[in-house]
């Protein structure tokens, strides 16, 4: 049995990841300071924490005796990042430096970081499907910000000594999904507009191609990325390797549809190569959208 700490742990990924670690008999403490988590998200036999992690001093102690941290808290959200950088930089930036500090002064053995495939940016059609290697290109303060999460762990790693990894995913989905912020995956938007017996919101022409990639697969990287000899700030993709149109996915759901503009800090193509995590982590994508979305639809009634 190992003791863990889930930072964001009453958010959509942390709180799954929670779950599974304590389906698998491990002490998990959460951290979250219910932002955007949910009360109804946290697991009762977890230890739950209510506490900022951009506030050094409130949280630092918590980390006494913690083997892993996975590192899921964030103001994921990419149009508030553009209107309030100030405060996203607060949690996403300050955030992050002060686990990972708080991390190394405890001994902590590993830290897993939620990144984000908006790191990458709009890259050159002849980049896809998208390889760790690629020059980053963040077109959002909240791309910058995960981004520099990611070069925090790395540092971390050469200078302290703390072993990191970073894995970067892409447009997740699944149970708990939320509606608004980058991890917003368009299924959850749009299962919940149908639940409303509202049209589905489609941005722009809808031609956008996203990867999408399934909670319970991104858990499962997180647990591999725990049990694997790997350190060192490595970066991974998380993500199916195959993506699908906006367009497509309002046709497997099913019902009338709506097109608003175009938004700021949105990129038209992500497609995720997974080569380094199925050779470095032993991990390939086992959910399938399409039967995914069939179960969610029935999760929702619809």
């Amino acid at each position: 049995m190992s003791k863990v700490l889930v930072t964001g742990g009453a958010g959509f990924i942390g709180s799954n990841i929670v779950d599974r670690f304590i389906q698998d008999g491990n002490e998990v403490l959460i951290l979250d300071d219910l932002s955007t988590g949910k009360r109804e998200n946290l697991n009762p036999k977890a230890v739950f924490i209510q506490a900022d992690i951009s506030d050094f001093e409130t949280i630092a102690h918590h980390f006494t005796g913690v083997e892993a941290v996975f590192h899921c808290a964030a103001l994921a959200r990419i149009q508030p990042s553009i209107v309030d950088p100030l405060r996203t930089h607060k949690v996403n930036i300050t955030g992050t430096l002060n686990v990972l500090w708080a991390a190394h002064k405890a001994g902590v053995k590993k830290v897993i970081y939620s990144a984000s495939s908006s790191a990458y940016g709009e890259q050159d059609p002849k980049a896809y499907p998208l390889k760790e290697h690629l020059s980053n290109h963040p077109g959002s303060p909240y791309a910058l910000q995960k981004l520099v999460g990611e070069m925090y762990c790395q540092l971390f790693s050469q200078l302290y000594g703390l072993p990191t990894v970073v894995l970067r995913y892409f447009n997740v989905y699944g149970p708990r999904q939320i509606t608004e912020g980058a991890y917003a995956a368009v299924v959850g938007i749009f299962l919940e507009q149908r639940q409303q017996e509202q049209p589905m919101t489609i941005v722009g022409d809808g031609e956008q191609r996203r990867d999408f990639t399934h909670v319970h697969d991104v858990v499962e990287a997180n647990v591999l990325a725990w049990q694997k000899e790997i350190s060192g700030g490595e970066v991974i993709n998380i993500g199916s390797g195959h993506n699908y149109s906006i367009n497509e996915i309002a046709h497997f759901i099913g019902g009338p549809v709506v097109h608003i503009q175009e938004r700021l800090g949105e990129y038209p193509v992500t497609l995720a190569d997974n080569t380094k995590a199925r050779q470095l982590l032993g991990w390939q994508p086992k959910m399938d959208l399409l039967q995914a979305v069939a179960e969610l639809k029935k999760a929702y009634d619809l």
